[in-house]
């Protein structure tokens, strides 16, 4: 599978022999449709195919339904060096399936797919909001303005009003001192001497900007969350559940769902769940190295992972 060309080998027996046929098709809906119709008319039952990228994934959506499909890590259908064409890559992943070699890979169902994608989605838009602060924060440090050795929270209700006057060209460090709210008015004196800063119209323009990435990303955070709970709403008893955890909270209880589903009997034993959620430690060594340290991890996880299927039924 690549961005522009799929060549798939369709490998069946006839009269105790094997038999091969190797078509290339585009990547695009048409093209992929016909890849189906194709395997259809030829009674094709299982397909296997490579997690390459994101590429395997449209194909997998029309394929979905119509055969019995194989994702198979390309970590373990490597070919030998040297002989590797797509053609012998397709007639080798063929071969393999034939013989029951491959293990398929955990596809979770559509709804936790789409669950998944909104939920690593909304981690990036929480990374681009942290990136954006701390690049707000610089160019205040830059101008020479302390606010943050004052204020806990500079991007809280009183932080953000006087970061606004600052962009907006009020030099007078009174009157931004002066929007302080509630209990932070008790420290105009301190504010007034962290704001008598030197900022200039570079600042300026570079806090009205930042200030606004900011906004959207607040209003883009928002609404991904609003759809999340939204695609959550099935999933209300395991939230539940989870969120009765020490330490798991809601946005985590979704992020544990949108990761691992809630079928947990695809997972041979906790083991393999703790290792699919990637917090099973790797084992590198060369020689036996006793009083190892990285147990840990793996006990709390055990702790946790068998707790929750079983109050849950599976």
């Amino acid at each position: 599978m690549h961005q522009a060309t799929v060549v798939a080998c369709l490998l069946h027996f006839k009269n105790g022999k094997a038999h091969k046929q190797v078509r290339t098709f585009g990547t695009t809906t048409r093209d992929l449709v016909g890849l189906r119709e194709w395997l259809l008319s030829e009674g094709c039952t299982h397909v296997a195919m490579e997690s390459t990228g994101v590429y395997w994934k449209p194909i997998y959506a029309i394929l979905e339904g119509a055969f019995e499909i194989v994702v198979a890590n390309a970590q373990h259908v490597k070919k030998v060096p040297g002989r590797k064409t797509d053609v012998k890559d397709a007639e080798w992943i063929a071969d393999l399936l034939c013989h029951g070699l491959l293990r398929a890979s955990f596809v979770p169902p559509k709804p936790i797919r789409e669950l998944r994608d909104l939920a690593r989605y909304r981690r990036k838009l929480v990374e681009s909001r942290s990136a954006e602060r701390n690049r707000l924060l610089k160019v205040l440090d830059t101008a020479n303005i302390k606010l943050a050795s004052v204020v806990s929270d500079v991007f809280g209700a009183s932080g953000l009003l006087m970061v606004k006057a600052l962009a907006e060209g009020k030099d007078t460090a009174q009157e931004p001192a002066h929007l302080a709210k509630k209990q932070l008015r008790k420290k105009i004196p301190e504010l007034q001497l962290a704001l008598e800063g030197k900022v200039e119209e570079h600042h300026r323009f570079l806090l009205s900007v930042q200030l606004h990435r900011l906004w959207e990303v607040e209003k883009d955070l928002a609404f991904v969350e609003q759809r999340i709970q939204e695609k959550l709403k099935p999933y209300a008893r395991e939230v539940t559940l989870l969120d009765e955890i020490p330490g798991v909270d809601a946005t985590l209880a979704a992020a544990i769902i949108a990761e691992l589903g809630v079928d947990m009997s695809v997972f041979e034993n906790v083991s393999q769940l703790a290792s699919w959620a990637g917090v099973c430690p790797g084992n590198n060594e060369s020689a036996s190295q006793p009083g190892s340290p990285t147990w840990g991890p793996t006990i709390m996880c055990r702790w946790a992972c068998r707790s929750w299927p079983l109050r849950t039924g599976h």
